[in-house]
């Protein structure tokens, strides 16, 4: 009789048989299929859509630059604290303005020093802004103090010097009653009264800030009514400083009697006609600029 042949399914010596596997794990064993992009579960921001729409963010508040120079002063720890600035320094026309101002910070609190929660240094301000801290200014300080040194002073004692001396001078104004006397910036010499100079002190203290607002405000002020004497150079929209309009008026008529003649101007070297003769008074308008 023959032997059948032994199956593919015949086990082999000490091997374990392996159960048939069941129609539910051989599903399993199946790959599922990649989901495509449309498929894919939905983030929760998809699943609730009011999670999407932010809440309103709330409205900046407006900055308070007076706050960081008023707290600047008050760590002094004086009560009266002068500070003093200029204006007009880079200006080829018009006078240079010197201003000072007192703070008594032992009556600067609650109602009266709100109104210079907005100062700044006078550059960072809107023509509109310094205008009306300028009568914040007036109305919060114990003292103010100006001086205009005129073109033809400039010319005869040097820009610098002249604005020493003038600070010098206004400083002596206001101290005493200051215990601090604070300068953006100079050193005064050994003749004015002690003081400390602050590098960008227009940012940082508020007496400074206050004296540079009034400077400027002054300033500009007086250069407007030069303008109505001097119609010619657009005084009222440059207020002196050169513009390539200003030098082109300077080219062709000639410095008027507020150009600073010390100065190296190009429009000067480059002027195309004789200097003009004087077009009406200069220091007329200086004494009630305030």
């Amino acid at each position: 009789m023959l032997s059948q042949p032994a199956s593919k399914t015949e086990l082999k010596p000490n091997q374990t048989p392996k159960p048939p596997p069941s129609p539910s794990s051989s599903q399993s064993l199946r790959p599922s299929p990649p989901k495509s992009p449309q498929q894919k579960s939905p983030s929760p921001q998809q699943k609730s859509p009011s999670l999407q729409q932010k809440s309103p963010s709330p409205k900046p508040k407006p900055k308070r630059p007076g706050r960081k120079l008023l707290a600047f002063d008050r760590r002094l720890g004086a009560r009266f604290i002068a500070g003093t600035d200029e204006a007009g320094r880079g200006s080829l026309a018009g006078p240079l303005v010197v201003a000072g101002v007192l703070l008594d910070y032992g009556s600067l609190r609650d109602h009266r020093v709100r109104p210079l929660a907005l100062l700044n240094d006078s550059k960072q301000l809107t023509p509109a802004g310094r205008e009306e801290l300028f009568r914040a200014v007036l109305a919060c300080c114990s003292k103010v103090s100006v001086r205009a040194i005129s073109a033809r002073e400039i010319d005869s004692n040097g820009l610098h010097r002249s604005n020493l001396a003038a600070m010098r001078a206004i400083l002596w104004e206001l101290a005493p009653p200051a215990e601090i006397c604070l300068v953006d910036g100079f050193r005064l010499g050994p003749t004015a009264p002690e003081h400390k100079a602050v590098i960008d002190g227009d940012e940082k203290s508020a007496a400074i800030a206050a004296a540079s607002v009034v400077a400027k405000v002054v300033r500009d002020r007086t250069m407007r009514r030069l303008a109505a004497l001097y119609p010619h150079y657009g005084f009222s929209s440059h207020v002196g400083y050169i513009t390539p309009g200003h030098s082109a008026v300077v080219r062709e008529r000639g410095p008027s009697e507020i150009h600073r003649r010390s100065f190296e101007a190009r429009c000067y070297a480059e002027q195309v006609a004789e200097p003009t003769s004087a077009e009406g008074p200069v220091l007329d308008v200086l004494g009630d600029v305030v």
